[in-house]
């Protein structure tokens, strides 16, 4: 949801990259289906491993920004000097509850995200 938010809000002004260091392999149908809510389409995004993006693959990132206290202890160190922050979300995908309950906290975890981009990165 982050890089689709930041996709979205940004524009052209940073490329969005979403990896992590155990990824599942899809985007969560829930996930989605919020995004889908607020007209953003994330269907063709896909989940990604970090390593992806570290030497002799890819180029290291200018900023890293963790959103999951998984990630934060998960996340590798890099070559170059990275900027690194940690924005703990929620993981929607370990809600519990009635199918309701658990969209509702997709939706929470969605809005948390698009506010914080605001704040933190778009102004």
């Amino acid at each position: 949801m982050a890089e689709g938010w930041l996709r979205e809000l940004a524009g052209d002004r940073f490329e969005s990259l979403s990896a992590g260091a155990r990824p599942a392999g899809y985007v969560h149908p829930k996930a989605i289906k919020a995004m889908q809510e607020v007209e953003i389409d994330i269907n063709d995004l896909r989940s990604k491993h970090i390593n992806e993006f570290l030497p002799p693959v890819g180029t290291p990132p200018d900023l890293i920004i963790s959103v999951c206290s998984a990630a934060e202890q998960d996340c590798p160190i890099f070559p170059a000097a990275v900027e690194r922050w940690h924005w703990p979300f929620d993981d929607p995908a370990h809600a519990t509850g009635t199918e309701a309950e658990i969209m509702q906290e997709f939706r929470r975890v969605r809005d948390e995200i698009r506010e914080r981009l605001q704040r933190e990165l778009i102004g």
